[in-house]
């Protein structure tokens, strides 16, 4: 058996850096890239479709339940209805906005207003508008008042 010669790399000196036939010719390590593998799921019930192509799974269930989901009419909103399942899902302060009643400060999901400290009064549900973060009640939204 042979025994092979290891070469050492050493690296270049800082003034051969600044050479530009010296910089082209450095060895330039990629990294590996592996394929990603996506797994895909039915969005109605989260089952793993038959085929790479297909959207839902071979239910029957699920594609006529996406079906009517997709050609519902659109209908007005129930804020009455809207506030009961934001209280189910234990997220209605994360969604309401209160407002200082000394300052005018409004703030979402927030009670005590930072700059003043007191409490503010829970004006009504809203979000924060993400062209300039201002936030913004759901009925100014929906103009439903």
């Amino acid at each position: 058996m042979t025994a092979k010669s290891s070469r050492s790399i050493s690296a270049p000196s800082h003034d051969s850096l600044d050479d530009e036939s010296t910089l082209h010719s450095l060895p330039v390590a990629l990294p590996a890239t592996a394929p990603v593998l996506v797994s895909r799921t039915c969005p109605v019930c989260g089952g793993t479709p038959r085929s790479s192509r297909s959207v839902y799974c071979e239910k029957a269930a699920c594609k006529q339940r996406a079906y009517r989901l997709r050609h519902q009419p659109l209908t007005t909103i129930d804020l009455h209805h809207l506030r009961r399942d934001l209280q189910r899902r234990r997220t209605l302060v994360a969604h309401t906005i209160y407002e200082c009643s000394s300052c005018g400060e409004r703030a979402l999901g927030e009670r005590r207003c930072q700059e003043c400290g007191l409490f503010g009064r829970a004006v009504g549900l809203g979000g924060v508008c993400q062209g300039c973060d201002e936030t913004i009640l759901l009925t100014e939204l929906l103009e439903l008042e």
